[in-house]
Order: structure tokens, then sequence, then C-alpha cells
């Protein structure tokens, strides 16, 4: 009997630890993680779907063409208020803004995703998870900040961590919140022919 033949492999283009994580959950661990180095300033007047589906497309772009032969995926996320599209946080302050606008409101996290497969093929995908914080105080707000886990996080925070409660609500993909949205991510590369 022969042996399956081997497929290729696949490219996480993130840094992220969540995604990578993400993936392994589902049994599909990435072979490669390279991260691509990519601005991720809003450009003027650029709507926060726009901009997510920009930024997974420009990171597939700048990753694919070094594994031709694999299946490369990408993904970035948008935490928008309205039209207004929230930090990745890398400051005390950055964090308690984004907490504050956050708090006893609902807000959007927008995944973009994007794949190539090793025929060339490529595909994208947008997933909107909508979030609902209680009102926090401002003792709640430092206690969250003083925990460092906002760091680099879009919006300031972290769903999987100690934010979960401050989370009275999510409608869609638990998962486009934490980093990835495993069933279109899944659904993509599926359709590509990974396997």
């Amino acid at each position: 009997m022969a042996a399956a033949p081997r497929r290729a492999p696949l490219v996480l283009a993130s840094a992220s630890a969540r995604r990578r994580e993400l993936l392994a959950q589902v049994g599909w661990p990435p072979d490669t993680i390279e991260a691509a180095d990519v601005d991720e300033t809003p450009i003027e007047r650029e709507l926060p779907a726009a901009l997510a589906i920009r930024l997974a497309v420009a990171k597939l772009d700048a990753i694919a063409p070094r594994h031709p032969d694999a299946f490369v995926l990408a993904a970035d996320t948008v935490v928008a208020l309205g039209r207004r599209v929230l930090p990745k946080a890398e400051t005390r302050n950055e964090a308690h803004d984004c907490l504050s606008r956050l708090s006893g409101r609902r807000h959007r996290v927008i995944g973009g995703i994007a794949a190539r497969g090793p025929d060339g093929t490529r595909r994208q995908r947008l997933v909107t998870t909508v979030v609902a914080f209680k009102r926090m105080t401002e003792a709640e707000i430092e206690g969250y900040i003083d925990s460092g886990e906002w760091q680099g996080k879009a919006g300031g925070y972290a769903v999987q961590g100690r934010a979960a409660a401050y989370v009275t609500q999510i409608r869609g993909s638990y998962s486009n919140v934490v980093g990835l949205a495993l069933a279109e991510a899944y659904a993509l590369l599926y359709g590509l022919g990974f396997r």
C-alpha cells in the first residue's frame, strides 16, 4: 500500500502566539511561522473593515513569495468603535483610553483573513464579531491595566484572559476576538486544498 502523499506545508504569516495556538487547537499547527513586516497605520479615512482586509492581504503578499510551494495564511484583527479604529495598545495611557471608550458599549472586532495555496490561488474573507463590555469602574480599568495583559492587543484587551470578566455578550466568532476566526480560516484553507 502506497503512503499518502505529504501535504504542502502551512506557513503562518504572523508572529501572534494566539493565532499559532488557535491553529494547533484545530489540529493544524503551522510548519513555519514568519512575521510580516507591514506598516499597520490606517490610511486617512480608511474604514475598519477595509483596514483589516488590506493588512491581511499585505501580510500575505510579504510572506507568500518566500514559500511558493506552501499554503500561506495571514490575518489581521481590528477593534472598531463605530468608524474609529482603536489601536494596539502599547502604553498604559493608550490602554486606559481604549478601555474607557469600550466601557458600557458594544464594539466590533473585525478579522481580515487571506490565504494562498501552492498553486497560487488566493482567497480572502472578512469576519465581524460584536462584543459588549459592562460599564467598568475606574478601579476595574486600573486593575486590568496593572495586569499587563493588554500590551500589544488591539483595543487594549485580551478576551481569553482577565478581560473576559467584563465581556457581557459576544455575537459571532469568539476565536475571531482571540485573533483568528477558526471556522472561516478552516474553510479558506480547505477550499484551497489543505488537508
